[in-house]
């Protein structure tokens, strides 16, 4: 706690000390072991533009179709940092935003992954693909992730709980990949099943960076 109180003060934020009531009440919860930081919840809304234009590589992109789930939305964006994921896009309607149950789900990822926020999903996902992004959505029936190429500019677009890829998301999808289960369970979180596409465009590109120029693919 000292460390605590020593690095807010060294940053220049004033440190508070309060009792166990009003840490209960500032943070919502009983769980908060023992430091609440009040902060500025203003952030830059980036574009889509903006991430675009700023990346070094070919674009990875995250596109949640209607997730309502809180501790999903904040589990996606841990994984979109852990694999690098350059943008988290998410509809404004029907689908749940940034907030503080999401940052805490997120671990930190809430701060370090940029979440834009669209209007309308459709126009979006055409605008990616007019600017050579690949659609590709993860649902069942489609090809087998363990065969497809995912190593180029890609945006993953995953469903809601339980509903899944809607009509129209699903339409304008380039391709529909699949990810094998191999046990009873007809389908994974969309966080799971988020982490595995990601770590799957991941691992393809640093092996197509990794084969020697002699090799063929």
């Amino acid at each position: 706690m000292r460390d605590v109180v020593a690095r807010a003060e060294s940053a220049g934020c004033p440190v508070n000390v309060a009792d166990a009531a009003r840490l209960r009440d500032l943070a919502g919860t009983d769980h908060h072991q023992g430091v609440v930081a009040i902060v500025d919840a203003a952030t830059p809304q980036l574009t889509l533009d903006d991430v675009l234009v700023h990346a070094s590589e070919p674009p990875l992109l995250l596109v949640l179709d209607g997730v309502t789930d809180p501790h999903n939305l904040g589990a996606c964006l841990r994984s979109a940092d852990a694999f690098g994921a350059h943008a988290v896009v998410i509809p404004k309607d029907r689908a749940v935003g940034v907030n503080a149950t999401v940052a805490k789900a997120a671990s930190g990822a809430a701060d370090t992954v940029p979440v834009i926020t669209v209007t309308n999903l459709a126009r979006a996902l055409r605008d990616l693909k007019e600017r050579g992004v690949w659609i590709l959505g993860a649902d069942a029936g489609g090809e087998s992730l363990f065969d497809a190429d995912v190593s180029g500019p890609v945006a993953w677009v995953l469903g809601a709980e339980g509903s899944g890829l809607r009509r129209l998301t699903r339409e304008l999808c380039d391709r529909i990949v699949g990810i094998p289960l191999q046990g009873t369970v007809e389908s994974l979180n969309v966080s799971v099943a988020a982490g595995i596409c990601l770590y799957a465009t991941r691992q393809q590109r640093t092996a197509v960076v990794a084969r020697p120029p002699h090799q063929k693919p």
